[in-house]
């Protein structure tokens, strides 16, 4: 199946916040930070919330610290992808470092995956239960579940103390009630206008986002075709495209290619030059040599009348008798 998308897909414009609560929704955990999932055993336990059983999951580590154990995690999920034919390459050497761009972009395909395969949609599958079987799962799943618990019992205590509050200042919270109340219904209708320019402010700024990201992707499409992509036009232009915000030198490197080609033009054309002249007095010698081909041609297929004619001129030529 195809799963390769570009660079400019929709895909890659989900935010942080909500692929961190897609994580800890789908899987129950409490993760705050993309770059936390770095070890490559999140992404194997959302591979096999897709797929389940396809995923060897006693060979997880949740536990993995160092580069080697998440290099394993990562071999994992590289053999369940040569399983279901996935194609996406996985840059371990840049997601083991856990920066948080890299992360960031592997786990926005991981959604993109994991939304187009039944819809997203999950049947009966404990994450919980299948962690238990990994190393280091148990772990991860105690700190969640004493994190959501320590977050409900917290939550709890806020909304009793703020009722014993609520009932001590009730009589206070109506006393400034009615004094905020006139000031409010003066600015009520300014803040309202300030709210209506701003929600058209977005749709216009998010109406061009939308513009410029379809012409991009137009673009990317016809860099693609099979009978330009090789060119160093296309080559440059693909440089900018797929430029990360840290390689601010795109453009440069653009142009360094460019002239890189022009130059290598430019040492071929002496060469070229050559090739024609010689072409040229080749094409001459050839033309000479047919001429003389066709005069003794012509001169073989004289008739006998004219023959005898030309010798009778050659012997009254040189004859005394011939008077003028």
């Amino acid at each position: 199946m195809a799963t390769n998308t570009g660079t400019m897909e929709s895909a890659y414009f989900v935010g942080r916040s909500e692929i961190l609560s897609w994580i800890n929704s789908t899987l129950q955990l409490n993760l705050s930070k993309v770059e936390e999932a770095c070890s490559g055993a999140v992404q194997c336990q959302l591979m096999d919330a897709v797929h389940p059983g396809m995923v060897p999951m006693h060979k997880v580590n949740f536990d993995a610290k160092n580069e080697y154990d998440m290099i394993q995690n990562y071999k994992v999920l590289q053999d369940v992808f040569n399983k279901l034919k996935i194609t996406k390459h996985i840059e371990v050497n840049k997601l083991v470092k856990g920066r948080p761009l890299d992360n960031l972009e592997f786990m926005q395909w991981m959604k993109w995956y994991f939304d187009s395969v039944n819809g997203g949609v999950l049947h009966s599958y404990n994450p919980l239960e299948r962690r238990e079987t990994s190393k280091g799962g148990k772990e991860g799943s105690k700190k969640s579940a004493s994190s959501q618990s320590s977050t409900k019992s917290s939550t709890a205590a806020s909304k009793t103390q703020t009722s014993h509050n609520a009932r001590r200042n009730d009589a206070i919270a109506t006393n400034q009630s009615v004094k905020a109340s006139r000031p409010s219904s003066r600015e009520g209708p300014a803040y309202d206008e300030q709210i209506t320019e701003l929600k058209l402010s977005i749709d216009s700024l998010e109406k061009e986002r939308d513009f410029y990201f379809a012409k991009l992707r137009d673009i990317e499409i016809v860099c693609q075709f099979p009978e330009i992509e090789n060119l160093p036009v296309v080559e440059a232009i693909k440089r900018i495209l797929y430029a990360t915000e840290d390689s601010a030198s795109a453009v440069a490197e653009a142009q360094a290619l460019i002239s890189q080609h022009e130059n290598q033009v430019s040492m071929l054309s002496p060469i070229s030059e050559v090739a024609e002249e010689g072409s040229k007095s080749d094409t001459q010698k050839r033309k000479n040599i047919i001429n003389v081909d066709v005069d003794v041609a012509a001169n073989t297929t004289l008739s006998p009348r004219q023959r005898i004619s030309d010798v009778s001129d050659v012997h009254c030529s040189g004859s005394p008798l011939v008077t003028y």
